[in-house]
């Protein structure tokens, strides 16, 4: 055995350059690089025990040298000369060298070294191997620790990012992009999907965040009675090493994916869907540190999620009690004051009955602001009635729903149609006549906005009119000022 002392620098330095970087792959490339030039290998590599711990494959400097193949014979017709008797052997030599790396008590890997340029490997290659390996296991421990504390970092600030996102008013389907986009930028993930229970006990995917076009995963169904939706509907996480494979599985697109994990977004026992996060076919797979923080993740993106909506709530609550407010105010104070200025022109214009040519003409003026004062309390308790109705929701009377259709129109005609209600339209108007009325409206306002110079439109829904054979009907009249005016009416028995 040679003597290791010449060879101490050179095992200083290759101990010294495994612990020079804390990013894991650079460590472990450092490690098997310092043994090679130690060892003059012209081939050396780490094979780890548990790949999918790390995330990491084997870490190799080159190709295993091959053995030289064997001579041809010469195309000679002559026999070969008889071998001659082999030399008598000494004992075997070692072709390769393979020296264990432990990490905290536990076999990472082997080193592995073949190809010695002058020769076998030697026992002083061995013993300078093992003190390498052994300071090699410290680095790969602190490598580790330093990963996962980064990891921990990205995480904890993603889930920040999300709840700052969420709390800033965004609405939900937005919110849910913002998770899906921001779990599948953590995760290194192909794709970021939500899914969300449907009504028949199944799961649909209702977002999803991809490096590509997601195509046709949005409104991906996973039917009832799919192996995997007991754990997600009871909240527990699934970690699937292929996808493509599982026989979990059961999506028309898992054959797009491989390694994946599906995380329960749950809050407060509620559950609001699930977060899965599939990587492609062939990636590598998840690491327990990446599923505990992704999960770790899904928790507080589920309580953001609870938190944005019990906000968005609160909001939309305070703004229906100020419209409510605006409403009362309207009625108790406007309305009231117009209907008693409308009863005191009434008096006075019964009272100039049957008088002079100038009576008669106040008379009918008295009329005309009788009429304009009755069409203002029809248009006041009509706004009145739209700031009573949800903010951003469907209306669901049929008020409601003439007015959303009116509003409609509005942004194609640069102005807001009057609606005016006569009689009790929601006690007296019923399906299917509402809704054969709607869509007559709609087909009035749409003819009304192509006509040239319209600048009024105006909307009468009147429940009183009896219809020509003395039914009882309802009369939809569309008004509007275009050219010499254009007066649609509609009418249906009640």
């Amino acid at each position: 055995m040679h003597d290791p002392v010449p060879r101490l620098p050179s095992l200083l330095e290759a101990v010294l350059s495994v612990g020079t970087d804390l990013e894991l792959r650079a460590t472990l490339q450092h490690i098997v690089d310092a043994a090679a030039e130690l060892t003059e290998a012209r081939y050396a590599a780490l094979d780890m025990t548990d790949p999918g711990r790390d995330g990491l494959r084997g870490i190799r400097t080159a190709q295993r040298p091959e053995p030289p193949e064997p001579p041809t014979p010469p195309e000679s017709p002559e026999p070969p000369e008889p071998p001659k008797p082999p030399e008598s052997p000494g004992p075997p030599e070692p072709s390769e060298l393979v020296v264990p790396i432990h990490v905290d008590g536990e076999v990472f890997g082997d080193l592995r070294l073949a190809g010695k340029r002058d020769g076998p490997f030697t026992d002083e290659d061995e013993q300078l191997v093992r003190v390498l390996a052994t300071q090699a296991g410290i680095a790969i421990g602190n490598a580790r620790l330093y990963e996962t504390a980064r990891q921990r970092e990205r995480w904890i600030e993603g889930a920040a990012a999300v709840t700052t996102a969420l709390l800033s008013g965004e609405g939900a389907a937005d919110a849910l992009m913002t998770v899906a986009e921001r779990a599948r930028r953590l995760a290194e993930a192909s794709a970021g999907v939500i899914l969300q229970p449907t009504g028949d006990g199944g799961m649909e995917i209702v977002t999803a965040s991809t490096l590509d076009d997601p195509g046709d995963i949005v409104g991906t169904v996973i039917e009832p009675g799919s192996p995997v939706l007991e754990q997600l509907l009871g909240g527990e996480p699934v970690f699937i090493e292929d996808s493509a494979t599982d026989p979990r599985m059961t999506t028309h697109v898992r054959h797009r994916f491989g390694p994946s994990m599906m995380l329960p977004l749950q809050a407060g026992g509620r559950l609001l869907g699930t977060l899965a996060l599939p990587r492609r076919r062939g990636g590598r797979p998840y690491t327990a540190v990446e599923r505990l923080l992704a999960t770790q993740f899904a928790s507080q993106a589920a309580l953001a999620l609870v938190h944005a909506e019990d906000q968005h709530s609160r909001e939309r609550l305070a703004v229906y009690e100020d419209r409510d407010r605006i409403a009362r105010d309207l009625h108790d104070l406007v309305v009231q004051r117009l209907f008693a200025t409308g009863m005191m022109l009434e008096s006075t214009q019964r009272r100039s009955a049957g008088t002079g040519d100038t009576d008669k003409e106040v008379h009918a003026m008295l009329g005309r602001a009788v009429d304009e004062l009755q069409s203002t309390i029809q248009e006041v308790r009509t706004a009145i009635f739209a700031l009573q109705q949800p903010p951003a929701d469907a209306p669901t009377t049929f008020r409601g729903k003439v007015l959303r259709e009116a509003a409609g129109a509005a942004a194609v005609l640069g102005f807001q149609p009057s609606a005016r209600f006569t009689g009790a339209v929601e006690n007296r108007l019923a399906e299917p006549v509402a809704g054969r009325l709607l869509t007559a409206l709609r087909r009035a306002l749409a003819a009304a906005s192509r006509r040239a110079g319209v600048s009024r439109v105006e909307i009468t829904v009147d429940v009183t009119a009896p219809l020509p054979d003395g039914r009882p009907g309802v009369r939809l009249t569309v008004f509007d000022d275009g050219g010499a005016g254009t007066t649609v009416t509609w009418q249906s028995p009640l």
